[in-house]
């Protein structure tokens, strides 16, 4: 009899221990991994997890925290130890390496067997995290953009605000007029710590261009890209209306921004939180569109949530990723200040912050050119970035950067 006991306890644990084990195959009772690099997002993702959470309470999810200096290089070597978060932030520029050393999970599956609606999603935001002919991650947010400038300081030099009919004299007459050394304030900052939202735009602008489209070719031979480096470079080295490159490494161009210290700077949609959260900036600045050079254009770039391949919750991590990509995730992201990838929320987002004109943003995009890319992203951009870090402290001129740069950055594309 106890023989007997004993066996149909065993049976049982094992049916239990199956039953648990299918659970966890279906994504409850599990606990995955989120990881992220923007603290300002930080309030807006617990409260994405606690909604999630409504519909699936079983499925724990932390949120793991990493600034983005330090994000990609601890994202490699969790990789090489089979210890990546389940869910991540993936960013173009890292895409390819992630999706063709198979590190990510092609999503194409999940996607037809939930039918999951792509078409509020931007067809160029969807095509960044393809590869290979496989899809890899559903968009989270987009930006693009702005001028911010700040009107307080506008007002007391009795200047008009920025508007959509500026060109780039326009902005350099304004910057002129509101540099006062004598209060340590500069009409605008030519900062290029953040290449995307500095100066790819004036080079964009300015009819130049980074990469080709079939990523083969560097820009930096081609005169209208030299020149609008040179636009830029000329705040700081010829006009004096911008900061140095060495006072805005050691105070940041934001932070001077942010202290009424600069009048004007490009920036991207995905500071406003941290401007709204900023008592200075919310009373006294707004943002328009940017100048136009010999057109105007923006860089637009866009994060999606891609899913370990090597993760063992795979099924809960599909659900957090859905949940997220979803209309009402995309309404809190708006609701926060973050542009939503998800057509139609984007309203949201410009009411939820009516101390900025966001609007300007959206119509930035009207305008933009996508991110510049290819396999080995990382390995240019670092060329680029230090190169014209050079040309900014004055270690080379602009076309002695821009020529070491292209042979360097051609070299790379042909071993892609």
């Amino acid at each position: 009899m106890k023989k007997a006991l004993l066996v149909l306890s065993v049976l049982i644990l094992g049916v239990l221990a199956a039953c648990s084990s299918n659970s966890s195959e279906d994504g409850d009772n599990a606990t995955i991994k989120y990881a992220y690099w923007d603290k300002n997002q930080e309030q807006m993702l617990k409260d994405l997890v606690e909604e999630f959470n409504k519909e699936y309470p079983d499925i724990k999810v932390n949120l793991e925290l990493t600034p983005y200096d330090q994000y990609f290089t601890k994202l490699d070597a969790a990789a090489t130890g089979d210890g990546l978060p389940d869910v991540f932030w993936m960013n173009g520029p890292n895409f390819v390496k992630y999706a063709s050393n198979n590190m990510i999970e092609p999503i194409d599956e999940r996607i037809k067997e939930d039918s999951v609606d792509l078409a509020p999603y931007p067809e160029g935001l969807l095509g960044l995290y393809q590869y290979d002919g496989k899809s890899y991650a559903l968009p989270k947010d987009y930006d693009t953009i702005g001028l911010w400038y700040n009107k307080a300081l506008f007002d007391e030099a009795d200047l008009e605000y920025p508007n959509d009919t500026w060109t780039w004299d326009d902005l350099l007459e304004a910057a002129k007029a509101l540099t006062d050394e004598e209060k340590g304030v500069h009409g605008i900052a030519a900062y290029i710590q953040d290449a995307q939202a500095s100066y790819y735009n004036t080079i964009l602008a300015n009819d130049g261009f980074i990469i080709s489209e079939d990523k083969k070719e560097s820009g930096f031979d081609d005169p209208k890209t030299i020149e609008g480096l040179q636009l830029y470079h000329d705040l700081i080295h010829v006009h004096g209306v911008s900061p140095t490159h060495a006072q805005m490494e050691t105070t940041t161009a934001t932070s001077m921004f942010e202290s009424g210290k600069v009048a004007m700077m490009f920036q991207a949609s995905y500071m406003i939180p941290q401007f709204k959260s900023n008592e200075y900036t919310l009373e006294n600045v707004d943002v328009t569109v940017l100048p136009i050079m010999n057109k105007r254009s923006n860089v637009i770039h866009g994060l999606g949530n891609v899913i370990a391949s090597n993760s063992d919750n795979k099924d809960a991590a599909w659900k957090f990723v859905k949940f997220l990509s979803s209309e009402k995730a995309a309404t809190m992201q708006a609701e926060a200040g973050i542009i939503p990838a998800y057509e139609g929320t984007q309203k949201a987002w410009v009411e939820a912050t009516p101390e900025f004109n966001l609007q300007e943003f959206l119509d930035m995009a009207e305008v933009s050119e996508p991110y510049p890319v290819s396999k080995d992203t990382s390995k240019w951009a670092t060329i680029i970035q230090d190169n014209i870090a050079k040309a900014w402290t004055g270690q080379l001129t602009v076309e002695e950067a821009s020529e070491i740069i292209n042979e360097e950055m051609e070299r790379i594309l042909a071993n892609e």
